[in-house]
Formats: structure tokens, sequence, C-alpha cells
């Protein structure tokens, strides 16, 4: 905010799998830019400046993006604005700017990319058995196309930062170094914002994964069996994310050399 207006629309007309390279690997290039730049200020401006407006951007940004989830009936939509919440998760350990956030903001862009590619690949498949984007009518997703609907439905777990998905590990670690960087206030705020953004994601999910199957508006449907190449592509983002989640054991020394690039103290 105030740079998001083009993000719900391109995503709402994007196919998928462009879909999930912008959200998955144009936004993560664009703010590992950010944090480029963002040396260059602490070094010219000292770190109040970036902290600050990092830090009151990303309450901005996750308060729309909260707003915005409560009110969303289109679930590609829906998607885009989670994206937009955890720009602003990122943006928040970007102000706190320790060691220990920008490592956990570098595993944040990482898992965030794998979740999102999940779940915008799997809407597009949603569409195409579907042929319709709007929540209110995608129902019994899991009776209807039961690997289709566990790959989405665990690709939003991911995204709601639950284990043992990477995001709960990087927003755990953006959170502690948020409050041991003296940015309480900020960290307490987006906290209360993240919980109203999990409850309005959680609630529209569930409402697509349960009850009986439709085929379309107002249609009864049989169930679908998704071929190997829909589902695999999908469990392996899935299982990628779980295991940096698991062990990040084998980023902790690259993760932490980046974080000292890029500017973490």
């Amino acid at each position: 905010m105030p740079l998001h207006a083009w993000l719900p629309d391109a995503h709402s007309q994007a196919p998928a799998p462009v879909s999930a390279l912008m959200s998955g690997v144009l936004l993560a290039v664009s703010f590992t830019a950010i944090l480029r730049y963002k040396v260059i200020a602490d070094a010219a401006l000292g770190t109040g400046f970036a902290r600050t407006l990092l830090a009151g951007v990303a309450l901005l940004t996750l308060a729309l993006a909260a707003a915005l989830l409560l009110g969303q009936r289109d679930y590609k939509r829906m998607l885009a604005y989670s994206s937009m919440e955890h720009m602003s998760l990122i943006a928040l350990g970007a102000a706190a700017g320790t060691r220990l956030a920008i490592s956990a903001v570098l595993l944040h862009i990482a898992g965030h990319g794998l979740a999102k590619s999940v779940a915008f690949c799997s809407s597009g498949h949603i569409l195409h058995l579907q042929h319709t984007t709007r929540i209110g009518r995608v129902r019994g997703l899991l009776a209807r196309a039961p690997a289709l609907g566990a790959a989405f439905g665990l690709a939003v777990l991911a995204l709601l930062g639950l284990p043992p998905f990477s995001l709960f590990a990087s927003e755990l670690a953006i959170a502690r170094a948020g409050f041991a960087a003296h940015l309480g206030w900020a960290t307490a705020a987006a906290l209360v914002l993240v919980l109203a953004a999990f409850a309005a994601l959680a609630a529209r999910t569930a409402r697509m994964l349960l009850g009986s199957a439709t085929g379309g508006p107002g249609t009864a449907a049989a169930p679908v069996r998704s071929g190997a190449a829909v589902w695999v592509p999908l469990a392996v983002g899935l299982l990628a994310c779980a295991a940096l989640g698991v062990s990040d054991a084998p980023l902790t020394r690259l993760l932490s050399t980046a974080a000292a690039i890029t500017g973490g103290h």
C-alpha cells in the first residue's frame, strides 16, 4: 500500500501458472531489491528512516489486506490479498533489521513462494473443474476432487502459518525479532491483524472444501480423480515447504550469510 491496486486485478485475470510466478517469484525478487536499497538508506539516512517507513507501510498494508479478506468473494483475489498480508510480515521483519529478522524474512520469502505457487496452481485446476472463481459457488471440493481439495487446503494451511510448514517458523522468528528490536507496538498490532486475516482465509477456504460436491452453479457432480500430472507437482511443493519447516539446517548458513549481505546486524 498504496502501490497494491494492480495485484488483485492481475491475479484474478491471469492464468494460474502466471499468478504462481507473479506471487511466488516476482514479489520475492522485488522485495529482495528493497532489502538491497535498505542497506543504502541505512548508510545514508540512518536506520531510523527505513525502520519507521517499513513498519508503517507494513501495518497499513496488513490492515487493508485483512479488511479486504473479510469481505472477499473470489478465491483468486483472496489469494492475492493473502500475498499482501505476507509481504507486510516480510516488511515488518525488514524493519526490525537484525540478523535473526533478515534470516526469517528470507526463509519466509522462500516458504511463501512455495506455498503460494501450490495455492495458485490448485486454483487453476479448481477453475477448470468448477468453471467459476466465486467462493460461494464452490462447495464440497474434498468430496468431488479429494487430491486437488487436499492440496489446496494444505497450501492454505501453510499460508496460515501452521506447522509443520516453514511459514510457521519464519513468522514466529519475525515476531521474536520484532519484540527484541523494540518494535513491540508494531509487532503486537501486526499479530492482531494477522489473526483477522487468518479467520477470514480459513472460513472461506472451509466453505470451498466442505459440504456436498457440486459441479457448477446449482449442479451436482460425481467425484473426479486427479491425475498424477495434477497432484504430483502440488505435492512436491508442499513437501518442500514442510521440509523447510521441519529442518532448515541445510539453509541456516546460507540464510545467515545472506542476512549479513543484506544488512542484518
